[in-house]
């Protein structure tokens, strides 16, 4: 090959004969001339390959209705593949131009094949980010993590892709290169520590189904309460409620515990559960007066009657009175899923009063709505309760022992 190229460059030489040219500046044209002889094949192999694509492979492309080509297509993918033409053409022709320089040759050349690969790293990483969009847009894998595998493949890609371009560089094996990295693997590691964490913790949480973009979490070691907007490689994203964002690495998610409120917002309801303090000094024995007022109310004449026949011998409480009223209270509501567990219970007693506490699903589950319901029945817990002859529970303030001095 060399000889022949070196015949070639002889021979344009010899064009400049009868010129008053020295042959050292006949050989320096000559080269010039073979230069610019492959620079121009090289823009019209580019040309051609362009023309190709934008008007064969448009057609083509246009003519199908599949997504994915259309995307390839106006991305420009194989515009990026084939800018490795010129490149290749300039690599087999390029020994015609320096047949007697072989230390220049070969780094040209070395050149060439580093564009090449830096092309198709490029095209790969392109393609690459076109399928992950392509999955996302799956409804059976978008709210998949499935962005930190793909940030995973193009680590891998741009790693041996590198160690390829230092072979050439240095004239070396790649497999050399490789058996020299597994003497350093501890290094690799403690180098790459968190992007190898983090890959194996997205392949947990996928695989496990623990955490999907959208999903609402609360990560208290880490102040997350917010909405996933995206998993990558070495960071779950998440957007909290006051529109702030918070980073959080994804072998943290697996090391540690978040909640993920994903089971409430699929089931049928959500959870109301607060506790009202009774002053148990207002807790008394109902007297005939009492329990006429009492059946004034909306269902507690139903509840006394329960009451009685469950139990005739024993003496009705305004307490109890108030927790059966609740009880019906609560059921009555359209917001209420009565498929749920319900309950108006007493808990421990302690030194704030007697705690007596709802729990109960509702239907209503965005924020807004599943809040401005719990403030409706804890506004009317409050309001009804006087009704009842009960007392809220609440320590003194200041307040309090200024209107008792006064008095």
């Amino acid at each position: 090959m060399l000889l022949e190229a070196e015949n070639i460059l002889y021979w344009i030489s010899g064009w400049f004969d009868n010129t008053s040219l020295s042959p050292a500046r006949s050989l320096f044209f000559s080269r010039v001339i073979i230069l610019v002889a492959i620079l121009l094949l090289a823009v019209i192999a580019d040309y051609i390959c362009r023309y190709f694509i934008n008007s064969v492979v448009h057609r083509i492309v246009k003519s199908t209705k599949a997504e994915w080509d259309d995307m390839l297509f106006d991305r420009k993918l194989l515009n990026k593949l084939a800018l490795t033409v010129p490149a290749v053409m300039i690599y087999f022709l390029i020994p015609l131009a320096f047949p007697e320089q072989p230390v220049a040759l070969s780094w040209v050349l070395k050149l060439c094949i580093v564009y090449i690969i830096a092309v198709v790293l490029r095209f790969f990483n392109s393609f690459l980010n076109i399928l992950l969009e392509l999955t996302n847009r799956k409804e059976k894998l978008r709210d998949r993590p499935v962005k930190g595998l793909f940030q995973t493949l193009q680590v891998l890609l741009f790693f041996v892709g590198t160690i390829f371009i230092i072979s050439i560089i240095i004239d070396k094996s790649p497999l050399s290169l490789f058996a020299g990295l597994g003497a350093s693997a501890a290094i690799l590691m403690l180098v790459f520590k968190d992007t190898i964490m983090g890959f194996v913790s997205g392949i947990q949480l996928s695989a496990n189904d623990m955490l999907r973009p959208g999903d609402w979490i609360t990560v208290p070691k880490h102040g997350a309460n917010g909405r996933v907007i995206e998993v990558t490689l070495n960071t779950v994203k998440i957007r909290n409620f006051d529109n702030t964002i918070v980073t959080v690495p994804p072998y943290a998610l697996v090391s540690d515990s978040f909640q993920n409120w994903r089971g409430m917002e699929e089931s049928g309801g959500r959870r109301i559960k607060r506790a009202v303090h009774i002053d148990m000094n207002s807790v008394k024995f109902c007297t005939p007066e009492m329990l006429e007022r009492f059946c004034c109310l909306d269902g507690v004449r139903e509840c006394v009657d329960y009451k009685k026949e469950l139990s005739p011998q024993s003496r009705l409480t305004n307490i109890g009175l108030f927790r059966a009223y609740l009880d019906r209270y609560i059921r009555a509501l359209p917001e209420c899923n009565e498929d749920l567990t319900i309950l108006v219970r007493y808990l421990e007693a302690t030194d704030k009063g007697m705690p007596l506490e709802i729990y109960f699903f509702t239907k209503r589950k965005e924020w807004p709505l599943y809040e401005a319901l719990q403030a409706d029945v804890l506004d009317h817990i409050m309001a009804v309760l006087p009704e009842f002859d009960l007392r809220v529970f609440q320590s003194p303030s200041g307040a309090d022992f200024r209107f008792l001095s006064s008095r």
